[in-house]
């Protein structure tokens, strides 16, 4: 649908209002079908919360399910407050509620934009206060555990520990992952193309261990029955059939590896990001250069590895001060 089409909707065809907005994240600005999903199961869920309680701005509504009937100007900050009350209710996470109410505020932005709507009743809602969480991360030898705990004899072996020696060498989202090709790699330069949120894009150099890994990964697809038609291009990680791997199929891929290790944190491929960021802030990285590499937009995000790397100059400094 275009913005014209959009601009003279009946504004009160709440439901394709989001499809709309959803559509406008995914062609304009360029998120991740993974991303849309979860914009649209967020707002799907405030809509039948909206439509189960009209009665809050409207007692002639009580018992009627239709949203499509209800004006979007009928969505005030009561609603909107009653909706977190109810999460709240749910035992959500405040993490989960603020992802939540970010869903909602970023739609009413953009009706606000385009003048569907002459107030904006999500601009006065707070954001609920985070909990203070410390990301899950493993220690060197965890790491070096972890690795080599894969066996390299067949190929899928040799896939799985190009695919570890990747996100620890690199700190790239399990997406950024799944999403490169090829001819991403600058193997000689050791750089590797990352295709970020938002579509950014970004330049991250790759350690020597994982771009042999990646090698001899790639090589090892001419041995089988039915290799790609060039195994120097195409999606970098394939699964059997011969396509491009899911991030569900490298959550698993990191959960068998975690296991053949014996390693007493459960891990995901996220938890590699964190296991990066934190080495590097650890060795004496500058925190802006590990955002660089991260590919986060707000040096705040990045700031949630520092407790790691305080603990570690803290821990030095009590073992050699002699007035600590």
């Amino acid at each position: 649908m275009s913005t014209m089409d959009f601009r003279i909707m009946n504004a009160a065809a709440i439901t394709h209002l989001i499809d709309s907005f959803v559509d406008y994240l995914s062609v304009e600005k360029g998120y991740s079908s993974n991303t849309c999903r979860a914009y649209t199961r967020d707002l799907q869920d405030f809509l039948s919360y909206f439509a189960a309680n009209r009665a809050l701005v409207d007692p002639a509504a009580e018992g009627e399910a239709d949203t499509d009937a209800a004006d979007v100007e009928a969505i005030s900050v009561l609603v909107i407050r009653s909706y977190l009350g109810f999460l709240y209710k749910q035992k959500l996470t405040r993490t989960t509620i603020s992802r939540k109410l970010s869903s909602i505020r970023s739609l009413f932005n953009y009706l606000e934009k385009y003048g569907v709507i002459s107030t904006n009743p999500a601009a006065s809602v707070l954001t609920p206060k985070q909990e203070k969480t410390i990301p899950v991360y493993l220690t060197v030898d965890d790491v070096f555990r972890l690795i080599e705990s894969v066996p390299v004899d067949t190929v899928s072996g040799k896939r799985n520990r190009a695919i570890i020696e990747t996100l620890y060498s690199t700190g790239v989202r399990v997406s950024e992952l799944v999403g490169m090709d090829v001819e991403d790699i600058d193997f000689s330069g050791r750089m590797i193309r990352v295709m970020g949120k938002g579509a950014k894009e970004r330049i991250v150099p790759v350690g020597r261990y994982a771009i042999e890994s990646i090698r001899t990964y790639r090589d090892a697809l001419g041995e089988i029955k039915k290799p790609p038609p060039d195994i120097w291009k195409g999606p970098l990680f394939l699964n059997l059939f011969g396509s491009r791997l899911t991030d569900r199929s490298v959550g698993r891929i990191i959960n068998e590896a975690a296991r053949a290790a014996n390693l007493a944190t459960p891990i995901s491929p996220h938890a590699l990001r964190h296991t990066f960021a934190t080495h590097l802030l650890d060795a004496g990285l500058d925190l802006r250069v590990v955002q660089e590499l991260l590919g986060h937009s707000q040096l705040s995000t990045t700031q949630k590895y520092t407790h790691v790397s305080i603990d570690h100059l803290m821990a030095a400094y009590d073992g050699a001060h002699p007035r600590k």
